[in-house]
């Protein structure tokens, strides 16, 4: 469901760069999506998720049907007023938000003025997918985690039908894709409603301020707020220094990140989703060697898959890029710049993804401030690095210095699990690494050796296609093959005692 939705998260930007190439419009526009995106992955999809499924694991482990009903019923009803608050001041001060989050745009006044207006339609999305994710962390925690993955495509849904549709009839058709934006949170939310009935857990919104519950998450929110989205704020503030450079910066920033999340969705958000409720059960029966399992059944998958995520996206950059966004508005030159950035956010691929699984093993044992202390760290480096690499390397340095901030963040938190004791390696990883290194260094030098890419730029869009999915899929076959030859089999996925 998760692929599904990342697929249709590509039909959607390829379509935007069609129509609406890259310009002062367009940046404007990605900056005014972006802020209510960041603000529900800081509060909606990381801390509240962080903090809401263990309590949530805890009540349905220890308490009755009744007991989880009223604590869902007075989180739903908190949640929301707060949510509200949150939504009208936003509102409110969007050229406040504009000004601090993209303060190139003041000397560009037309482009300041639509991002205000573009950010005053989108802000509301907050509001209403912030309660998805509340309904999705409900979902997750029943083992239901198809709807809420699948809900996500909604919006690439909701955005398409704007871009062909609304855009046409509007004086500056770049705001057909913000009311796109605003009509997806209700019709996300919608969606939801279903499968919450067929669980007898539809909330029936009450105040809970005072609950123990509603106090448990607020007292863990606040923490969490911060150390499960230190990545997200690496990538506002590469958007803040963007807002300085060369028309376009933020328009390239934003497609390399796009391909970035294709793996990250995939492997780290959905692993993730997956992990969090698990190791929260783990927990709350008190089963560490469970709980250190499951740790190092993730840490696998995301070694296994996220190399060969990383080399492909670092060889393949521009013609993916070229396959996917070439035409018509979107230039060679625009292939190149944004190819620049994404081979630098390819470098940290597989850090992002180990942050996705390794800080779950701290929230999930009610453990919010280790994760804050390291992402203020790490997000003390990533700035330094950004102002140091933003001089050379421009917006590409940007993207590399989040990419090293990632990795320094995902060490201090592995290092921190081994000390505690909290994870312990199962044998065979040494054996495991190897593996993986020779199938992805052996893939690595088939498409560094053979695929010519520049000629992409000068083929038609079938050539381009098939040409990309030619190569992706003898990458593929390439980095199996090797695996297989080398010994590893599926027993090895489960059980790293293997030789």
């Amino acid at each position: 469901m998760t692929l599904i939705s990342r697929i249709l998260g590509f039909v959607r930007d390829m379509l935007i760069a069609q129509l609406f190439g890259v310009d002062s419009a367009t940046d404007a526009f990605f900056v005014a999506f972006k802020i209510p995106n960041f603000l529900r992955r800081l509060f909606a999809e990381g801390a509240f998720a962080h903090a809401f499924v263990p309590v949530l694991a805890d009540y349905k482990a220890r308490g009755s049907l009744a007991m989880l009903k009223q604590f869902i019923d007075k989180t739903a009803g908190t949640l929301s007023i707060f949510l509200l608050i949150i939504t009208m001041i936003g509102v409110v001060a969007a050229p406040l938000l504009i000004m601090l989050l993209a303060p190139g745009f003041m000397w560009q006044g037309t482009q300041y003025e639509l991002s205000v207006k573009l950010l005053q339609i989108t802000f509301p999305y907050l509001f209403f997918i912030a309660l998805v994710a509340f309904s999705g962390g409900i979902l997750n925690a029943h083992g239901q985690f198809a709807v809420p993955a699948l809900t996500p495509a909604l919006l690439n849904i909701c955005m398409i039908i704007a871009a062909i549709w609304l855009a046409p009839l509007m004086n500056e058709p770049v705001t057909a894709l913000a009311w796109g934006v605003f009509a997806a949170g209700i019709v996300q939310l919608l969606f939801q409603f279903p499968a919450l009935m067929r669980l007898r857990l539809m909330p029936r919104l009450r105040l809970g301020f005072n609950d123990a519950g509603v106090k448990r998450i607020i007292s863990l929110m606040l923490p969490a707020i911060f150390s499960v989205s230190v990545t997200q704020i690496n990538l506002l503030l590469d958007t803040l220094i963007a807002s300085f450079l060369t028309v376009g910066s933020v328009s390239w920033l934003y497609y390399s990140d796009r391909l970035v999340e294709f793996p990250l969705g995939i492997l780290g958000i959905a692993l993730a989703t997956v992990i969090l409720p698990n190791l929260s059960k783990n927990h709350a029966t008190e089963d560490s060697v469970a709980f250190s399992n499951t740790l190092d059944w993730g840490l696998r998958l995301v070694v296994l898959i996220g190399l060969p995520a990383t080399i492909g996206l670092l060889l393949l950059a521009e013609p993916m890029l070229s396959t996917l966004f070439q035409y018509n508005e979107f230039s060679v030159s625009d292939v190149h710049f944004a190819g620049l950035s994404l081979k630098a956010y390819s470098l940290g691929l597989l850090g992002f993804i180990l942050i996705k699984v390794l800080v779950p093993a701290f929230t999930s044992r009610g453990d919010m401030k280790t994760p804050v202390r390291y992402g203020i760290y790490a997000m003390i480096v990533s700035l330094v690095l950004n102002l140091g690499l933003v001089f050379p390397l421009a917006h590409a340095g940007l993207a590399l210095a989040t990419s090293l901030g990632a990795f320094f963040n995902a060490a201090l938190l592995l290092i921190k699990l081994q000390q505690d004791q909290v994870y312990q390696p199962k044998n065979g990883w040494i054996l495991f690494f190897i593996r993986v290194s020779l199938a992805g260094g052996v893939m690595a030098a088939g498409l560094y050796y053979f695929v010519d890419t520049n000629w992409w730029g000068h083929w038609n869009s079938t050539a381009r296609a098939i040409n990309l999915v030619k190569w992706i899929a003898i990458g593929s076959l390439i980095y199996t093959a090797t695996l297989l030859l080398t010994g590893l089999k599926l027993k090895h996925l489960t059980d790293l005692s293997s030789p």
